[in-house]
């Protein structure tokens, strides 16, 4: 298919896709899936190789948010049935990260909800953050607190914070849409905060919540145009008593072509796989691996996820290794900072869903295990 050679060409130079290429790989069909996932894995393995990244999360705080984003159980008016908590010690939190580092995770993902932290929240995080780092020299430590207001973003980098993520989630012609209390630029404004602080930006997208293929596409090249280093693809985890409960709009096919649409955009970015994969991926899981570089170990944040045993047997399964504490996840022209994809023209950027192809099943509400377990609670964590 000259359009998946031309895209590989383009993943191995760091070229951008145009719109119509981004385009027309969402409207390939399911016989033509294995031809999409070969071409797009030629691209992760040029730079990544078969390596896996494990992140783990650990949710700081649950619940209770003010915030009235559409997809999410832990928002303004939410009945998810969800753990709600305030905020976790230093030393719960470092304890709880040490599961997930114990289970091979290189990076620990901090979580707390809300509309973004106050000064006095930074600072319960930084103590967080360098329990963490006492105990683990060479982690990797992200935050995800929400907004950030000016000076926070240098104060986390300074207590040894690496990266931080704020996701885009959708286009921002539809973000209204799906969140009314925040805009679509305050979310851009935190990834550029994050990013001029020196921390490395984390921003992705959540797919499945009814949009176009043309607002995945533009939430794409908006992404690529801030330049993170990692991008998550979130598929929307339907929880009962949200306002999207009712969305399942994704098959496996299709996320797998979200997953290679990213990669294709995205070629020398980590590209995580994140919320959501075991309810829409399903058997098709080692699959992605071909496609993402990064995947999050164990449970979620207020859902459960595949036991880590299964993570990690999956990546061995699928001729994938795990990628150790010492390497370096990026290619060497973006670890030292900033992707160096504005000469070549590279790209940064998440996933898109498709119109064509294999049509919605039933909602398979039986795989939305909310969590039970790990932080905020007494039982031992999934990692």
């Amino acid at each position: 298919m000259d359009l998946l050679n031309t895209l590989v060409d383009k993943g191995l130079r760091r070229e951008t896709p145009t719109r119509a290429e981004a385009l027309a790989v969402l409207a390939t069909s399911d016989d033509d899936l294995l031809d999409v996932v070969a071409a797009a894995g030629k691209v992760r393995r040029h730079w990544f190789g078969r390596r896996v990244k494990l992140n783990y999360l650990v949710n700081l705080k649950s619940g209770l948010c003010p915030e009235d984003c559409s997809y999410c159980s832990q928002r303004l008016g939410s009945k998810a049935d969800i753990l709600k908590y305030t905020w976790l010690k230093p030393d719960q939190a470092s304890q709880a990260a040490a599961a997930g580092l114990a289970g091979g995770a290189k990076r620990v993902c901090l979580v707390a909800s809300g509309r973004g932290p106050t000064d006095r929240d930074v600072d319960r995080v930084s103590d967080t953050i360098r329990a963490i780092k006492d105990q683990n020299e060479d982690v990797e430590v992200c935050a995800c607190l929400g907004l950030l207001s000016d000076g926070q973003a240098e104060r986390l980098r300074e207590a040894g914070a690496d990266a931080y993520n704020h996701n885009l989630n959708t286009s921002e012609s539809t973000y209204g849409d799906i969140t009314t209390t925040h805009t679509y630029a305050d979310r851009v404004d935190t990834v550029r905060k994050a990013h001029a602080a020196g921390l490395s930006a984390c921003s992705g997208l959540i797919a499945g919540m009814g949009e176009s293929d043309e607002d995945l596409v533009d939430v794409v090249f908006a992404l690529r145009g801030l330049d993170p280093d990692s991008v998550p693809v979130n598929f929307l985890i339907p929880f009962e008593g949200t306002p999207l409960a009712k969305e399942w709009n994704l098959t496996p096919q299709r996320c797998l072509r979200i997953l290679a649409m990213t990669r294709f955009v995205c070629p020398d970015v980590e590209v995580r796989i994140a919320g959501g994969r075991e309810v829409h991926l399903r058997t098709m899981q080692p699959l992605a691996l071909h496609l993402a570089n990064s995947i999050f170990l164990g449970d979620y944040l207020t859902s459960e996820g595949q036991a880590g045993r299964a993570d990690l047997e999956m990546i061995a399964d699928a001729g994938f290794e795990v990628e150790g504490a010492g390497e370096v996840t990026l290619p060497e022209h973006r670890a030292g900072g900033g992707c160096g994809s504005h000469e070549g023209g590279g790209a940064c950027g998440p996933a898109v869903t498709d119109s064509c192809g294999s049509a919605p099943e039933e909602p398979r509400t039986d795989l939305v295990a909310v969590r039970r377990r790990g932080a905020g609670t007494d039982l031992a964590p999934n990692a």
